[in-house]
């Protein structure tokens, strides 16, 4: 089943819309409406940042590939971007539009993996991440206890974070920051967060990259901040059954352990919109300085650090 839809202005080829994608028969077609439905929330987030294509063109039971290059056969409506790697260029696909979101949709795009930074900086992200994976033994409950750990170390650095979910087991805290350091010295910033997390709370947090060795712990992830990395942005599906997407939360939600999996899916997510509008709406406005992070980072010792924060997250979260 083919068709041409009209997408502000633009004429968009979908292909395939019968195919089912996910098992419990959600198709390309719930994919591409989704995605369409969703724009107006999405693009404004994704506007002038690089996108890496992660492709499913057989559904998340088939075989998936990335593609940063915008292919040849792309239309001549799709906008791209020139980025130098050590050997080569790429031109990476630029989402400013719903059209562009439908196209990627078609193109079997179920996530959307942006740069942390946008076209005018792009050497410079203008947001850090962490990403914070519970590893085997380790309970969601767990990953917010950590969540809010970060949240008051970073707010000691006068950095405001949001929280969403991954899609799958953990947490994305994104920090909206001033475009003014590489990516090298924002990652760096984000393993000291990481490194002071831990050394509070070695029980539950970890910075271990061998998973065996993670067993029962959450894994802080600031690797994801390194260049020509890229996040499932907010708002974005994910490969999985019951087609979870990545949902802003409020950090009450996370106080009050009121977050639970299955919840955020592609069905929940637009009465959630609804009832609360864009929680991450407030992100461009809320960027901050991350000059005292990293001075702090200079010193290259959590232990150094004044924060007052406690051992045992138990013992300042109402629990």
């Amino acid at each position: 089943m083919d068709q041409i839809a009209r997408v502000e202005g633009r004429e968009v080829k979908l292909t395939n819309l019968d195919k089912v994608f996910w098992p419990d028969g959600l198709t390309k077609a719930h994919l591409v409406k989704y995605y369409l439905d969703i724009s107006p929330v999405v693009v404004p987030h994704l506007r002038n940042r690089p996108l890496v294509m992660k492709r499913y063109p057989d559904g998340i039971n088939g075989e998936s590939f990335y593609q940063k290059e915008c292919p040849e056969y792309a239309p001549d409506w799709i906008e791209t971007y020139p980025v130098r790697h050590s050997e080569k260029v790429i031109n990476y696909i630029v989402c400013n539009d719903a059209a562009t979101l439908a196209w990627l949709a078609n193109q079997a795009c179920i996530e959307v993996h942006a740069w942390l930074s946008v076209l005018d900086n792009v050497e410079c992200p203008d947001i850090a991440v962490m990403d914070l994976d519970p590893a085997e033994g380790a309970t969601l409950d767990d990953v917010m206890d950590i969540a809010l750990l970060c949240r008051r170390a970073l707010d000691e650095f006068g950095l405001i974070p949001f929280v969403k979910t991954s899609g799958a087991s953990g947490l994305h805290l994104f920090i909206p920051v001033v475009s003014e350091y590489p990516f090298p010295v924002v990652a760096s910033a984000m393993r000291y967060i990481a490194n002071l997390i831990v050394s509070v709370y070695p029980r539950k947090a970890t910075v271990e990259r061998t998973v065996a060795k993670r067993k029962g712990k959450v894994y802080l992830d600031y690797l994801q901040n390194g260049r020509g990395r890229t996040m499932a942005f907010q708002y974005s599906l994910r490969p999985l059954p019951g087609a979870p997407v990545s949902t802003p939360l409020h950090w009450e939600e996370v106080e009050r352990k009121q977050v639970r999996p299955g919840s955020f899916n592609i069905r929940a997510v637009f009465k959630r919109i609804e009832k609360y509008g864009d929680i991450l709406a407030d992100m461009p406005g809320s960027r901050r300085s991350l000059g005292k992070l990293v001075a702090a980072s200079g010193a290259g010792k959590a232990k150094e650090s004044r924060l007052a924060i406690v051992t045992d997250p138990a013992d300042s979260l109402g629990r």
